[in-house]
This record gives C-alpha cells, structure tokens and sequence, in this order.
C-alpha cells in the first residue's frame, strides 16, 4: 500500500515490500509504452503500462519531480493529460507516462 513521505507518495517494491519514492523512466514493455522503476534496495526492476483508457473525470494520481498530486482528468490528448488538482484546483497539463489512474 501506498504511502505520503512529504510531498510524495512511496510505493513498495514488488520484491522486497520497501516503500520508496519512485518516479519511473519512460520505457517500452513487449513492444508498449511503459514506465519503469527500479528499487534501489534490492535492485529489482518492474514496469507499468501507460494508462491507455483514461476518460474525463476519471481520478488520477500525477508523479512529478517535485510531489505528487491527485486530481481529476480535465482533457485527454496523445502523450499528455489536462489535470485538475483536487487540493488546489490549480490545472495543469502532465505527460502520460506521469498519470496513474487511480
């Protein structure tokens, strides 16, 4: 399970169950577009699929350098994501690869 550390948010790794901030790498798994992560601990890589059906008002979380944040889809185009943030109600637009549907 997830957890906030500051302005992020940890996840554990799928190995070894450490919980770390994780940004991930744009990457390609089985010919599609994934991001990868790497646990520092254990040296254990893992990937995800990019969200390929995400729809307005879906609830997403956003993975940036700086925090991460929980929104909501705004507007859905090719490799990027309109998101309004459900704490500040600020918009921004985020790459693909940085939105998890939650």
């Amino acid at each position: 399970m997830s957890r906030s550390i500051g302005a992020h948010t940890a996840d554990p790794c799928p190995r070894c169950r450490v919980e770390e901030v994780r940004i991930g790498i744009p990457s390609s798994a089985r010919g599609r577009d994934a991001v990868g992560y790497r646990c520092d601990r254990c040296g254990h890589t893992w990937s995800r699929l990019l969200e390929d059906d995400l729809d307005v008002y879906d609830t997403v979380r956003v993975d940036l350098p700086e925090a991460t944040i929980y929104g909501t889809v705004q507007q859905v185009e090719d490799d990027r994501v309109h998101v309004r943030d459900t704490d500040s109600g600020q918009t921004l637009w985020v790459d693909l690869w940085r939105v998890i549907l939650y």
